[in-house]
């Protein structure tokens, strides 16, 4: 099992070129089963979750070739897709359960395992089983697969969803294209991540109406066309190179990204003490002397996300005073507190919030990671401490971070890959 090697105390400065969001790219790619058209998508991060949704929309037939080197995805399905998607691939993925809405409302049929991805907590999928069935669908749960068909089609209808979900949301919009008459979605995830997944879809001829702040309307159709999209700058990526640069007192270059997406980052951080001067489609972070001691609540787009918690927290140990976080999206997602501990970090964890003293002193140590955003949260913690500090099953830092040793060495780490 490979793991990483960190060796501390190093400036993370220069450049750093941003990649293409795999929150955005999972979507669209599942969102590809409606068309027989010639799609291209640029941009697209070769991560191991994409890697993995291309392999996935491989094995139901679809035609598609990924260019690795160019970053480029190239899909033209000629005939008729199969409608099984297997445990195999969709047990280290949550975003495979997104190809249920376009299978069942274009073939209104599918076979779907339940999937997997990150152990932060439940996750369930009853919002999307709940919607699919108000637009017609009969769904059975049985040896871990979803069953579910609508004999005649999907049909439109008012999908309020009780709770903001973005897979929820991604899911029953694509299904929504093809189903018979309008449907409407209220209470929908409005991250940059959606609103990507929607350009795509009308690119392709879907016929979609933003009304108001989270409500959207669709329109059935049944003929598509061919299109180009270039998938949405990574925001996670891009926020947690801004603390690198800030934990090791560094001054970096981020390119590739629009600031104005992450405004909301930007202003906690910039509260923290971080400064970040902000170009058109480039930013630069440096750091003062002091850093400044926050309160966070994790909240859905435009608020603070859920998945920079972790990071965040690194940069509160080497804060003035004491700093809380409140994590209100997922129930266990503060599992790298104990590996943090290890480092020397002082945490203290109460039901869903956390309470950080800074001016911790970190040391190196070997670390376990258990999700994706924990990984990426540990390696940034290595940055601190001029000892060594090893990450262990970082096989969830490949399924969305881009040759990060690579990019972090070249700002100026000491980083490396063990076998």
């Amino acid at each position: 099992m490979q793991k990483l090697e960190v060796i501390g105390g190093k400036k993370i400065s220069g450049t750093v070129i941003i990649s293409g969001a795999k929150n955005a790219t999972l979507p669209i790619l599942a969102s590809t089963i409606l068309t027989n058209k010639k799609v291209i998508i640029n941009n697209v991060p070769v991560v191991r979750d994409v890697e993995t949704m291309a392999e996935l929309l491989k094995t139901i037939g679809s035609s598609i070739k990924f260019n690795k080197k160019k970053k480029k995805i190239l899909i033209h399905n000629k005939k008729s897709l199969k409608t099984f998607a297997p445990y195999n691939l969709l047990k280290t993925m949550r975003a495979g359960v997104l190809v249920l809405g376009a299978m069942l409302t274009k073939y209104r049929i599918a076979k779907v395992s339940l999937p997997g991805g990150c152990a932060i907590g439940s996750r369930p999928i009853d919002l999307h089983l709940n919607a699919l069935k108000k637009m017609g669908a009969k769904i059975k749960i049985k040896n871990g697969y979803i069953h579910a068909s609508a004999k005649k089609g999907l049909k439109g209808g008012i999908i309020k969803f009780p709770k903001i979900s973005v897979g929820a949301t991604e899911n029953i919009l694509i299904a929504a294209c093809f189903a018979k008459g309008e449907t409407k979605l209220r209470n929908c995830a409005i991250e940059p991540e959606v609103e990507d997944l929607i350009i795509f879809l009308k690119k392709i001829g879907c016929r979609i109406e933003k009304i108001g702040k989270r409500s959207i309307n669709v329109f059935g159709i049944k003929k598509l066309k061919p299109a180009k999209h270039k998938i949405i700058f990574d925001r996670i990526e891009t926020c947690t190179y801004i603390i690198a640069a800030a934990l090791t007192k560094g001054n970096l270059k981020i390119k590739n990204i629009i600031p104005k997406i992450i405004s909301t980052e930007i202003k906690l951080l910039n509260k923290m003490g971080v400064k970040v001067v902000i170009k058109k489609d480039h930013i630069i972070v440096s750091r003062p002397k002091k850093l400044k001691s926050i309160n966070i609540v994790t909240r859905p787009y435009p608020g603070f996300p859920t998945d920079l918690q972790a990071q965040i927290m690194i940069l509160m140990t080497k804060a003035e005073g004491v700093s809380t976080i409140q994590e209100n999206i997922f129930e266990n997602r503060f599992m790298h507190v104990s590996e943090l501990r290890r480092m020397g970090a002082k945490i203290e964890i109460k039901g869903n919030k956390a309470k950080v003293f800074g001016k911790s002193k970190l040391n190196g140590a070997e670390l376990m990671a258990t999700d994706l955003r924990a990984s990426v949260c540990l390696v940034l913690a290595g940055l601190i401490p001029s000892s060594k500090t090893v990450i262990n099953r970082i096989y969830h830092l490949d399924r969305g971070y881009e040759k990060i040793e690579k990019k972090l060495s070249q700002c100026g780490a000491k980083v490396r890959r063990l076998q």
